[in-house]
């Protein structure tokens, strides 16, 4: 399930960022080119961040950035960005982050069974690794397509 919303359009591997914000605009900026979500969608997640504190940050390096269905949402999407430099999203616990996943949903409910695979995929400390380590694109949907 994984490779059919992740592939390479939505995926960028070792990206320099100057800080958190710029990070989640990545990610955001390639939903918003695959037709994903409004531009909108991205001021959102960066927003959320503000408003609401670093809480996507859900594990050592890892940020799962997101926003509301209503924020502009046209259908599910995932992206990922890798960093070559970590930057802070101010989580003590999980801070410095060097793969930002950002995804959209339409609903409250269409997203789950991705959401589920990805929790899946990245469960696996192994994957994680596979992810912060890979050089190229390709390395990351061989990834994806073994787990489906």
């Amino acid at each position: 399930m994984l490779a059919t919303y992740l592939t390479a359009e939505v995926i960028q591997i070792k990206i320099e960022v100057k800080d958190w914000e710029a990070a989640v605009r990545a990610g955001g900026q390639l939903l918003f080119e695959a037709g994903k979500c409004t531009s909108g969608y991205i001021d959102a997640m960066v927003r959320t961040v503000h408003e609401m504190g670093p809480y996507m940050v859900l594990a050592p390096g890892l940020a799962l950035a997101h926003a509301r269905p209503e924020d502009g949402v046209s259908e599910v999407g995932l992206s990922l960005v890798t960093l070559q430099t970590p930057v802070n999203f101010g989580n003590a616990a999980n801070d410095p982050v060097e793969l930002v996943i950002s995804f959209c949903a339409v609903d409250h409910e269409s997203h789950v069974d991705v959401l589920k695979a990805l929790a899946m995929f990245l469960r696996e400390e192994e994957n994680q690794n596979l992810l912060r380590n890979a050089e190229t694109v390709e390395q990351v949907l061989g990834a994806f397509s073994a787990q489906d």
